[in-house]
């Protein structure tokens, strides 16, 4: 395995050795606005870079080390880098002189904000069902694999983490975010489902933050992502280097969890505690609508602004999205709800006009105004939700 790490070797990436951090709590701030309007959706807009450019993969001290490289995209990932990723972690997996996988993005910005969404556009509206599905099973079986990976996979979330992030790092075994991370699955902005094994993750969340989460696609920081389930650790910025550097070496304590314990922090108060009230309330109703009622009904201006936000979007992918969230909490594992998820997706790419439209509207027009149909919860089908679940694609997730 040595020769064939040595062979995709990048650039080296080294760092001084830096004293382990001392603990200290950062200060509380009052719980923000929750509403993000204009959500974030991944588009691909950087000039072409050759595949094997944008993952790095090498091996230094028994650490294992991925790195997506496309920081003016904010790593967003295609077919290729999933592809890339896959085959590291297989020929890593029985190599006895890796013990530790570290995977982390290129730039300041962002982890990962998702998936090429532009490049599903493009497959929709060429009709290329092969396409879609073909990058589709790749990514998904990428997720399982890191939930089951036989060797610790450490994952630095920092900065932006939405989508097809959230599946290589939600499942990780060692979640880090830092004071820049944003966590989110924001599907429904664009007429979508969240997917990536994101209505497992969401659907373990404390209350109805699950709903919440995935029905408005409200981004969210460190503190946050840590009560809702979707990270581990806080850990600053300014430290990530040296926690690499800890990795590489495995100083004393040697475990991949102690060590990131040296660098852990506190984070500040999580706002999405101090809001259960409102959203558990709220989002506990049996459909849409009757949420969307709740919401107005409440004295808090945020269950207002929630409100709002859920009557600007796509009432296919609401409905739709929350039966996904609550029939999630019954499946067994993650792999029946990613194969739950492919169904969905699967019957949004090809049989609703909601998801090009959404995309159309947030990444090729960018008019921001999206022609939904139906245009509002209360003319969508009473059917829609079950043939949505119904609906079974050509090619299977798991054979």
């Amino acid at each position: 395995m040595r020769n064939l790490s040595s062979s995709w070797q990048g650039p080296s990436i080294l760092s001084e050795t830096r004293p382990f951090p001392q603990k200290r709590p950062r200060p509380a701030r009052n719980p923000s606005d929750l509403i993000d309007r204009a959500g974030n959706v991944a588009g691909v807009s950087e000039p072409a870079q050759p595949a094997e450019e944008r993952v790095r993969v090498r091996a230094t001290g028994g650490l294992g080390r991925i790195t997506l490289d496309r920081p003016r995209a904010l790593n967003a990932i295609d077919l290729g880098m999933v592809r890339d990723i896959a085959a590291a972690l297989d020929a890593w997996e029985r190599d006895t002189d890796i013990d530790i996988v570290l995977l982390d993005g290129a730039g300041e910005r962002g982890f990962c904000a998702g998936g090429d969404v532009r490049g599903l556009y493009d497959q929709i509206a060429a009709g290329d069902a092969e396409a879609t599905s073909r990058f589709f099973l790749a990514e998904y079986a990428l997720d399982a694999r890191i939930a089951e990976y036989p060797k610790p996979v450490v994952v630095f979330a920092d900065g932006i983490t939405m989508g097809g992030g959230i599946g290589l790092a939600g499942h990780a075994a060692i979640r880090v975010v830092t004071e820049r991370s944003r966590l989110a699955m924001p599907e429904t902005r664009i007429g979508f489902t969240p997917d990536v094994g994101g209505t497992w993750l969401l659907a373990h969340a404390p209350g109805r933050l699950g709903e919440y989460l995935a029905l408005t696609g409200t981004p969210i920081g460190a503190a946050d992502a840590i009560y809702a389930g979707l990270a581990d650790h806080f850990v600053p910025s300014a430290h990530l280097d040296g926690l690499r550097d800890a990795l590489e070496t495995r100083a004393d304590p040697s475990s991949p969890t102690e060590l990131v314990l040296l660098f852990d922090e506190s984070p500040e108060q999580s706002a999405l505690a101090a809001e259960r009230g409102w959203i558990d309330d709220a989002f506990a109703a049996d459909s849409v609508a009757e949420i969307v009622e709740r919401l107005r009904a409440r004295p808090e201006p945020a269950a207002s602004a929630t409100a709002d936000v859920l009557g600007e979007l796509s009432p296919t992918a609401l409905a739709v999205t929350l039966e996904a969230v609550r029939r999630a909490r019954a499946l067994p594992n993650l792999r029946a709800a990613l194969a739950q998820e492919y169904g969905l997706v699967m019957w949004f790419a090809h049989t609703q006009p909601d998801l090009a439209e959404g995309i159309r509207a947030q990444l090729v027009d960018k008019d921001r105004s999206p022609r939904w149909q139906p245009a509002t919860i209360q003319d969508l089908a009473p059917e829609t939700v079950e043939s949505a679940f119904a609906f079974h694609p050509t090619t299977p997730l798991w054979n």
